[in-house]
């Protein structure tokens, strides 16, 4: 599964470029290795810049997004199964 660059800045598809670069200013911040000493802080932080390298510009992200959306149409079954796994991963790490 490719990487759901919204889930990596904690954003909704509908959010504004004002939401993405303030997401982006705090998430960098929490994730940068020089400041946050959890193994996988450099691999959190480069998926929170390749994230907002695409959702900030606007013909990246409407490329993003359409290949999002049919992703979704192609495979409906594994695109659920990928969300729920993500999902309990993310529940059963943060317990």
């Amino acid at each position: 599964m490719t990487a759901d660059h919204y889930a990596a800045l904690g954003l909704a598809a509908n959010a504004s470029l004002a939401d993405i670069k303030k997401a982006y200013r705090q998430k960098a911040a929490f994730y940068h290795p020089d400041r946050n000493d959890a193994p996988d802080a450099a691999q959190r932080f480069a998926q929170v810049q390749k994230a907002y390298e695409v959702l900030s510009d606007d013909e990246a992200r409407q490329a993003y997004d359409d290949n999002r959306r049919r992703n979704l149409l192609d495979d409906p079954l594994q695109t659920a199964q990928e969300i729920w796994q993500a999902y309990s991963a993310r529940i059963l790490s943060s317990s």
